[in-house]
């Protein structure tokens, strides 16, 4: 999957952020040492995160101007390190609006030197009508993957991919209706906490809940 084909299945903005606050939710209940999805504030603006602990890692920045994305995946053709001036592939921040330019001078998206490093980059401007990618993007001719495939957890299926990727990653079963009711956004309570996790109570969330932005059950 490239970019070019997630900008078409990615959702507005807003439902982009409800999205990715799901799976950090679920995150902090199942494992809270070191999540997988996370959801943060980024200075002024909010962040959904994702590492895989391996040197893939994707960033959805929200800002007032849209959303930002960057991509990282350390073992595609297109990734920088290939290159010995660690230079971008070609395109890929062609037509990026001014806005999104401090998220490319942002240190936690650079190399050592402070130069940027993505594999992929996606952005929506908040009146904008679709999701867009750097303009006239030549893949490699014998893979043409970026790393955009592993923001297919934010497309319309959520629920499933999320309880394959428990399965694959914690080996542990979820119930996809507890999942289903943490990706719509209903209040937490602690049995739907202890349904995840026993060891876990509600209680012990509030702050983490508070900080992704999720609504929680009234005391």
């Amino acid at each position: 999957m490239s970019a070019y084909e997630i900008a078409a299945e990615l959702p507005a903005v807003d439902v982009l952020r409800g999205r990715s606050q799901a799976p950090a939710v679920l995150e902090r209940i199942i494992d809270s040492s070191d999540p997988y999805y996370a959801h943060t504030a980024w200075g002024d603006d909010e962040a959904a995160l994702m590492s895989n602990g391996s040197g893939d890692e994707w960033a959805v920045v929200f800002t007032a101007d849209g959303a930002f994305i960057r991509v990282f995946d350390h073992e595609s053709e297109m990734s920088p390190f290939r290159d010995p001036d660690r230079e971008l592939w070609p395109g890929l921040l062609d037509g990026l609006p001014e806005v999104f330019r401090p998220q490319v001078e942002e240190p936690a998206f650079s190399d050592g030197e402070g130069r940027f490093i993505a594999t992929a980059v996606l952005w929506r401007l908040a009146g904008d009508d679709r999701w867009h990618a750097g303009e006239g993007i030549t893949f490699p001719a014998d893979d043409a993957r970026d790393g955009s495939g592993m923001l297919r957890i934010l497309l319309d299926d959520v629920v499933d991919r999320y309880v394959e990727f428990a399965e694959d990653y914690y080996e542990i079963e979820v119930d996809p209706a507890i999942v289903a009711h943490v990706v719509a956004h209903r209040p937490l309570t602690d049995a739907v906490v202890q349904a995840l996790n026993s060891d876990v109570t509600l209680a012990e969330l509030r702050r983490d809940l508070a900080a992704i932005g999720y609504p929680m059950a009234a005391r």
